[in-house]
């Protein structure tokens, strides 16, 4: 008997193996249900005909196995199988499918192109119209094989013949683009012909030379270039190669688009349009030598996640048209995005679209976007239907103002295309609460609306910007949700480009230089502790040691900081700091002046940032940094009590957040821990169970109260709908997660501060405690290795279902509350163990496999 055969073996944390960038990749594969444990493995590499093979290895790893053979050399392609022994089994199973992984170009060396843009003279700190490339080539022989190399100064989207290559948008992304740009490999072998071919791309300002930021926002943040970078290289038939690359040959032309800006929305004239620009047919008038620039190859790298594209298309679920004539359309669902519209009407006809995210009297309610104008307008060209969506912009909105639409609009005519960074879905949650269900697909809309390549605090306003605070918080209910790792792996890399030499970590990365409030950068708690915390939950819930290795750098010099504002007393006490962020007794004009005292937060935040910090420096076998800033948790420890617990027992700030930290950061002694608890509880209950804290707080009161018994209450604190609460926003039609706990009143008017969003995830850390209490998995070793089954029903709740696509395989667990007790299914990953924690059980021990328990039969057994 044979062991089931294993899923095809996947590379690093990237959705396939083309242009990977490293030279020895490592790999995992999951194993079938049923299969058994893997007691031992071999891998089989194939290199153009030379077969390598490991021979049989005795080991359980699975998850991010080294490469065994020789390191990858640029363009290098080796096809990887694998194939497992399980006790059970007489012979190994059979070869898992083919996965090929081809390297990109890993060497400067490799690079013969140079960054080519438009020739013509531009006005750096004017709106510019964007350029096109393009160049045309021949062919004479067959091809075998093509692969295309590219990236941008701004933003790019390429064609060969006529045909768009990939389906990606907003690329590159955003990077620190003088220390890492990413390219994209692409094969566009089925793009190529035999004689003519022309290769063009349309070019876009973006993060690059593109206005952003506060206030109006800053043009040139990298430059005042808009150019292409790339390098199409085929290989012919016969074995031979020619390279096509981006040098002074190549030609540029303005493009039909006029107008393009992240915030500002596009501008599109059909009229100027020539969908045959980039093939061998097109017309040469108006095309000029391109000018071209200076790009360090040795910057150039290949992307760690997949990128941006459209996942999903939702049509308007209402067309209402004004009296004015305009048509209002209601998409239902807050989104990030962009709409593709179909129309058509004479020549010069303008189409405008404005959006926003909630109505106010019937109208956009624009002002929250501040100068983010978020409109788009197509020019018609007169010649028959056209369909059209912008390129470079995209818009946080559930509602779309048009005008000048010839006749009427109907719902077919237009879609709302959803774009976000294409992670794999890996996290699920429902119960019997329809209004917690939708307060969790809330979360899971806000994740996608914000995790655009970057993860930023909003998607619509003039911002957008990678708060490190806010990552910080929500990186637990993210990396359940989504194969987050590839992201947030590349955006730690940033933030460690960014911190400063003294160890001082970014509000916000990339950062924008120049801004008033933010520059010069000060270290804050909270914010500044994302280089020690999310590494480690990333490590938690992917298993990924090396990730721990690269951030740890980061992670100590920001430590070691602290420890130095600290000085002696190990009390962070001094300078700038945003405490409790947007606790709702804050006024709206100043939300950092909440209940509690902000040099609390960041003494907490030292202590528990010094502790996570011993932690990682243990898993790496850094003993001497582990016996350190693990004695430099307990002095912080020991200086939070001595000064923000009282003798009473009480916080000197008498706060939900105060108590919240002191509990779920470890910093109270067990004496302290329960009087801490039930006034956290008292306090609660006092207001009834209405929301009390901010960014920091929130993620941690339901688990502050459910670990010193008082679950009740974090039940009765999740389902309130009286604002402040999680459930009101829901109340009020929401679908997704406010900024502000009243960013919308109860009278339906916005909350007048400045800045108020009607999409933020932070607050939605909530969903991290519904998965692992509600919901009943928690990881208890890394990458889920081994899995704690416990539910903790409460609040009339009656069922639950929580499923997770661990690194494994998927681990589920569905629960009812029966007239007997609670029955539980249970799956465990097949690698994987498993302890079962019921309410009122002693524990039971779980293999790999399905599991249906019941409460009523273990009391019967156990007694």
């Amino acid at each position: 008997m044979l062991p089931p055969q294993p899923s095809p073996v996947s590379f690093e944390h990237l959705p396939d193996g083309l242009g990977i960038g490293v030279t020895a990749p490592r790999l995992t594969w999951t194993l079938s249900p049923g299969a058994g444990r893997q007691e031992a493995y071999e891998l089989r590499l194939d290199r153009s005909g030379d077969v390598y093979r490991t021979g049989r290895v005795n080991s359980a790893d699975q998850i991010l196995v080294a490469w065994p053979g020789e390191p990858l050399t640029s363009r290098e392609r080796v096809t990887v199988r694998v194939r497992v022994w399980t006790p059970d089994a007489d012979e190994p199973s059979a070869w898992s499918e083919p996965s090929v992984a081809e390297a990109g170009l890993l060497t400067p060396a490799d690079w013969q192109a140079v960054p080519v843009g438009a020739g013509w003279d531009e006005d750096p700190e004017a709106e510019r119209r964007p350029a096109l490339v393009r160049k045309g080539f021949r062919l004479d022989r067959s091809v075998a094989r093509a692969r295309l190399y590219v990236t941008a100064h701004g933003l790019y989207e390429v064609e060969i013949n006529g045909r768009r290559v990939g389906d990606e948008i907003l690329a590159p992304g955003w990077t620190v683009y003088p220390h890492r740009l990413r390219y994209r490999t692409h094969d566009v072998t089925g793009h190529l012909t035999t004689g003519a071919n022309t290769i063009g791309a349309w070019l876009g300002d973006g993060w690059y030379r593109g206005k952003y930021g506060f206030d109006g926002g800053t043009r040139n943040i990298y430059g005042t270039d808009q150019c292409l970078i790339a390098q199409l290289e085929v290989t012919y038939d016969d074995g031979t190669a020619t390279v096509v690359a981006t040098d002074g040959s190549w030609t540029a032309a303005p493009g039909p688009i006029l107008t393009s800006g992240l915030y500002e929305g596009e501008t599109f004239d059909a009229r100027l349009d020539d969908p045959h620009w980039a093939t061998p047919q097109a017309s040469g008038a108006g095309w000029t030598p391109v000018r071209t620039g200076i790009r360090d190859p040795a910057t150039l790298v290949a992307p760690l996640g997949p990128p941006v594209r459209c996942t999903q298309e939702i049509t308007p679920v209402t067309v209402t048209r004004t009296g004015d004539g305009r048509h209002l359309l209601d998409f239902g669902q807050n989104l990030v995005g962009r709409l593709r519209v179909t129309v058509d009407g004479p020549a010069g006809a303008e189409i405008t679209i404005r959006h926003a995210e909630v109505l106010q009297d019937g109208e956009l309610a624009t002002g929250p976007l501040r100068e983010a104008y978020a409109t788009d307008c197509l020019i018609l060209s007169g010649g028959g239907p056209f369909t059209w969506e912008p390129r470079f912009t995209l818009h946080g909105f559930r509602y779309a103002e048009v005008t000048g639409w010839p006749g009427e609009l109907t719902p077919e005519a237009v879609t709302a295309r959803v774009y976000h960074t294409d992670m794999r879905r890996t996290g699920w949650f429902e119960c019997s609460d329809p209004m917690v269900n939708r307060l969790h697909e809330n979360v899971v809309w806000s994740m996608r609306g914000n995790f655009v390549d970057i993860p930023t605090d909003c998607p619509q306003r003039d911002e957008r910007l990678g708060w490190t605070g806010d990552i910080q918080v929500f990186t637990p209910t993210a990396s359940y949700l989504y194969d987050c790792v590839g992201l947030l792996d590349s955006w730690l890399t940033d933030v460690g480009l960014e911190q400063l030499p003294d160890g001082t970590v970014p509000w916000y990365v990339p950062v924008i230089p120049g801004e008033p409030m933010w520059t010069p950068i000060h270290p804050g708690a909270a914010w500044g502790d994302v280089a020690t915390l999310t590494p480690w939950t990333l490590y938690q819930r992917f298993g990924d040691l090396g990730l721990l290795r690269r951030h740890y750098p980061m992670a100590r010099a920001w430590v070691d900081l602290v420890e130095r504002l600290a000085g002696p007393s190990r009390l962070w006490d001094t300078g700038f700091q945003l405490g409790d962020w947007l606790d709702p007794a804050a006024p709206p004009d100043d939300p950092a002046a909440g209940r509690t005292d902000r040099y609390l937060v960041a003494t907490a935040y030292f202590a528990y940032s010094a502790r996570h910090l011993a932690l990682i420096a243990a898993e790496l076998a850094n003993n001497a940094d582990a016996t350190r800033y693990a004695a430099l948790a307990d002095e912080v420890a020991d200086a939070f009590r001595r000064r923000y617990v009282l003798s009473s027992g009480r916080m000197t700030s008498d706060s939900a957040t105060a108590y919240a930290l002191a509990l779920a950061f470890g910093l109270l002694t067990p004496q302290q821990r329960q009087a801490a608890g039930d006034r956290l509880a008292q306090l609660i209950t006092e207001d009834d169970a209405r929301i009390a804290t901010g960014f920091v707080g929130t993620p941690l009161i339901c688990d502050a109260l459910t670990d010193t018994g008082h679950l009740d209450v974090a039940y009765r604190l999740l389902l309130q709908t009286e604002c402040p609460s999680w459930l009101y926003p829901v109340t009020m039609g929401a679908t997704t997660v406010w900024e502000r706990w009243d960013s919308m009143r109860p009278d339906g008017t916005l909350n007048p501060g400045g800045m108020t969003s009607f999409n933020h995830y932070a607050l939605g850390a909530v969903a991290d405690w519904l998965h692992r209490v509600v919901g009943g998995i928690t990881a208890t070793a890394p990458g889920y290795r081994s899995i704690a089954f416990r539910p903790r029903p409460g609040g009339g709740i009656t069922w639950a279902r929580t499923r997770h696509d661990t690194p494994y395989g998927t681990a589920s667990l569905s629960w009812e509350l029966r007239a007997t007790g609670l029955t539980a299914r249970i799956t465990v990953p097949e690698g994987c163990t498993a302890t079962a924690e019921l309410p009122g059980c002693a524990p039971v021990d779980l293999g790999p496999g399905e599991h249906l328990l019941d409460t009523a039969e273990l009391a019967t057994e156990a007694a």
